[in-house]
């Protein structure tokens, strides 16, 4: 391993840990399993460093990376079945009032519920990735992409919605 390769991973790590995390937040909804997904792609990228072509930005790379990690988890996920979504709600709602933590949470599991590009695609905008950059890896032009954006916010806010609504119904259900 030489100190070239570890300084530019070092480098590589530190300004795309925030934005993978999130991208992965976006496909896991869920905190835990992120976690697992962003160690998952970064180990990825530590393994292939040495093949990147520099083609695209590191960043696009590691996006490709990263989604592709987030689909092959869930992949595997879909035939489990999962409780998280009903621990989470039991835990979060015993709490008087949400806070911004579970509000970025329910914002977070809302976005896993949409589609896998429109998934990508408003999780770079939300990491003020230009809108160039976005274009290039979703393979759609800008003037598209601000429609499909305006589309996206829109389904997005009746799914985080709705889900705020699960979340009260249940936690209603469960106080009774």
């Amino acid at each position: 391993m030489s100190a070239d390769k570890r300084v530019l991973f070092n480098d590589i790590y530190t300004k795309n840990k925030g934005k993978i995390f999130k991208l992965c937040l976006g496909y896991a909804g869920d905190r835990d399993v992120a976690n697992d997904l962003m160690q998952d792609t970064f180990v990825k990228v530590w393994n292939h460093l040495d093949t990147f072509r520099n083609d695209a930005a590191v960043s696009t790379w590691i996006y490709r990376i990263a989604v592709n990690t987030c689909l092959g988890y869930l992949r595997t996920a879909k035939n489990k079945p999962s409780e998280a979504l009903n621990d989470y709600i039991i835990e979060t709602k015993q709490e008087e009032q949400i806070d911004t933590d579970v509000k970025v949470q329910i914002l977070y599991k809302s976005i896993s519920k949409l589609e896998e590009n429109d998934r990508l695609i408003i999780t770079m905008v939300l990491d003020d990735v230009e809108y160039a950059e976005i274009a290039a890896i979703s393979g759609i032009s800008e003037g598209n992409l601000r429609v499909r954006i305006h589309r996206i916010k829109i389904r997005l806010t009746e799914i985080y919605k709705r889900t705020e609504q699960e979340m009260e119904t249940a936690f209603m259900s469960n106080k009774n």
